[in-house]
């Protein structure tokens, strides 16, 4: 039962002939209606339904990921001026003699 492809027509556009046949539907479609992804040819449909599994999959995690960059970024701004505030009370007392506001 196995068919030539160049008898095959796309299943999206009826008057065009078949180039490729889609290894998740098993369907036959035109240039126009297939893609390549992963180095297969995929139609459209299954190529969506592939690229949105990762998705729906990384959102969980990535909002665990920027929550972390956050608390990491407020941890390295605490400890630059935690480290300011030191440098400026190892400044002697001495260093401020004489100067316009205590005239």
């Amino acid at each position: 039962m196995n068919q030539d492809l160049s008898a095959q027509r796309c299943a999206q556009h009826a008057d065009r002939e078949a180039v490729a046949r889609c290894p998740e539907c098993r369907r036959y479609f035109c240039r126009e209606c297939i893609t390549e992804h992963d180095r297969r040819v995929l139609c459209a449909s299954c190529l969506k339904k592939l690229t949105r599994k990762p998705l729906t999959q990384r959102r969980g995690f990535a909002g665990l990921v920027l929550a972390l960059q956050c608390l990491i970024g407020l941890m390295v701004a605490w400890f630059f001026f935690y480290l300011v505030g030191e440098a400026l009370l190892s400044v002697p007392t001495s260093f401020h003699e004489g100067t316009l506001w205590q005239k």
